[in-house]
């Protein structure tokens, strides 16, 4: 026993090798972590790779080439980029998920996915395998799908020349100093001659520019503007009314039924020219009936949807000067002339408000009932009321979407700026 305590002693006391005693107690510790360190990197790699390819899968969802396929379609050609990505990477996911959430406008994008990772060093401790996952989000703003419905006044008083110089250039040309180039089919009731010289003809053949070959020129332009403002293929449809090609059949007329192929509607709108007269003083010069095309209108156009393909919002754009000329001898909100029942006023908004009530939007463009002071039926009919025509037009349109433009402003840029601001606000506001 003395022997053994002595020898507990000296062991005590003795210094030489501690270094190699202790790192022979910290090796096993030391190469645990190291290990771990090492299966870690490893699956942070493995984790980055997961991740890359999980974001260009809800990024290709959520791209301008996949956005008109439905949720399903996209879900599927995500999830197959996924795995090729995976593939690429020599790595299999344990579990993906992607799921895509279409609203009005947007497309949200969610995946989420996981892989096991096989260890290495760690496996010595029981640790075979380790796992990990990522998620990512994409999101991409929907197209809102629109149909418009342009209703276009070509009545006589479109016939006015386009700027100033167009109305003095006709009023120079005709015996009475008539600032409108009206298109007179026959030159009398009695006498079915056709009308060689009527002041449409000496417009024409002066070259004069009336409202009408603007209104002609700004709407082909506005399927220009369409056709580059669509996100994807068929977003918007058009088509184009006019109010009748005579004055002996007024009404809302198609120029171009409702097509997405907008260059098939520009085309047709080649046709759109001023309202015929049968001869001077037809039917008392009754063919302007906004409160009879916009009631048709309203019959024609279907209830506003949400903006899907299946369900497009409405829009019916307006262009005209607001002068009503028409039979109404009962609702005319200004002088009757009672032989006739010829009844000149402001546009009416009773229908407009029917319109805008069924969730269609109404974008009016006002092309201004210059004062025309030389011509005494302007003085005793219209100038009473010109100076209500536009308060009228704007109360027709929905807030916002109301332009007015002159003899000498752009109608096309007037038109097209319209266009451009219902765009946006199906971006915004729903």
């Amino acid at each position: 026993m003395a022997r053994l305590i002595a020898c507990l002693s000296r062991f005590r006391r003795a210094r030489s090798g501690n270094i190699a005693v202790i790192f022979a107690l910290a090796l096993l510790p030391i190469l645990t972590f190291v290990g771990a360190a090492v299966d870690y990197s490893l699956a942070v790699r493995a984790r980055t790779k997961v991740q890359a390819s999980l974001d260009s899968a809800v990024l290709l969802a959520t791209a301008s080439t996949e956005i008109s396929k439905s949720a399903a379609t996209v879900q599927a050609d995500a999830l197959n980029m996924f795995n090729g990505h995976m593939s690429a990477y020599n790595m299999t996911a344990s579990s993906v998920t992607i799921t895509a959430t279409d609203s009005v406008t947007t497309r949200t994008v969610v995946g989420v996915a996981s892989a096991s990772i096989t260890t290495t060093f760690m496996r010595v401790l029981g640790f075979k395998t380790m796992s990990v996952s990522a998620t990512s989000t994409a999101a991409a703003s929907m197209p809102t799908y629109m149909d418009f419905y342009v209703v276009l006044d070509n009545s006589p008083s479109q016939g006015l020349g386009a700027t100033t110089a167009d109305m003095t250039a006709l009023q120079n040309a005709t015996s009475d100093s008539c600032a409108f180039a009206c298109h007179d089919t026959y030159t009398s009731s009695s006498k079915k001659t056709l009308q060689t010289n009527s002041y449409y003809s000496i417009a024409k053949s002066l070259g004069i520019t009336m409202r009408i070959d603007v209104v002609r020129t700004a709407t082909q332009s506005l399927t220009d503007t369409a056709t580059a403002s669509q996100l994807v293929s068929n977003q918007f449809r058009m088509a184009v009314y006019s109010m009748g090609s005579d004055c002996s059949a007024v009404g809302l007329t198609t120029i171009a039924a409702l097509s997405s192929s907008l260059s098939s509607v520009k085309t047709l709108v080649s046709s759109l020219d001023l309202m015929t007269i049968p001869y001077t003083n037809y039917n008392n010069d009754m063919c302007t009936d906004f409160d009879g095309v916009l009631a048709s209108a309203n019959t024609t156009i279907p209830s506003s949807g949400t903006g899907t393909a299946s369900s497009p919002q409405k829009w019916l754009f307006f262009v005209a000067d607001g002068v009503a000329d028409y039979y109404y001898p009962s609702t005319c909100t200004q002088t009757v002339i009672s032989s006739s029942g010829r009844c000149q006023e402001p546009l009416t908004t009773t229908i407009c408000d029917t319109i805008k009530a069924r969730g269609i939007n109404i974008a009016v463009l006002y092309t201004t009932y210059l004062a025309i002071t030389n011509n005494s039926w302007y003085t005793t009919y219209i100038a009473p009321f010109r100076s209500s025509i536009a308060t009228k037009m704007q109360a027709c349109a929905t807030s916002g979407y109301y332009y007015e433009v002159s003899s000498d402003s752009s109608i096309s840029a007037a038109l097209n700026a319209l266009f451009q601001k219902a765009v946006a606000s199906a971006h915004l506001t729903k």
